[in-house]
């Protein structure tokens, strides 16, 4: 199955090797403190999305967005401590942080059409 066809997926992975450029960069301290942090965490969100599609239910499917929810607010947070600490130049932090804006709308966009789609739907 071909999933960057899924637009959410797609614009995740665009972040995702965003950063990936920016790490690869880093001198070894970096990398090995926030560098490893950050890729894993951006990584995870098309991961868990990835996940979430593939599921056949929608409470599964809910709680694989929700697990990708979860790492883009630790990817927001290490890219705002790599802004910060001068790993990534504050233009460049801005394109990010656009790109995982847009991501979150629409991950919360996913969410909400889950819920509609589940008839008891409390959470």
């Amino acid at each position: 199955m071909d999933l960057s066809r899924f637009k959410l997926i797609e614009i995740a992975d665009q972040v995702s090797d965003l950063i990936w450029i920016e790490v690869n960069e880093w001198n070894s301290f970096n990398k090995e403190t926030i560098g490893r942090q950050l890729v894993r965490a951006v990584d995870s969100i098309s991961a868990n999305l990835s996940e979430a599609y593939g599921r056949f239910s929608f409470p599964e499917r809910k709680r694989f967005t929700y697990y990708a929810r979860g790492s883009l607010c630790e990817t927001i947070n290490w890219t705002n401590k790599a802004i910060r600490r001068g790993l990534i130049e504050a233009e460049q932090g801005k394109i990010i942080l656009n790109k995982l804006t847009e991501v979150s709308y629409k991950i919360n966009y996913f969410i909400r059409s889950l819920k509609q789609q589940l008839p008891d739907s409390k959470s």
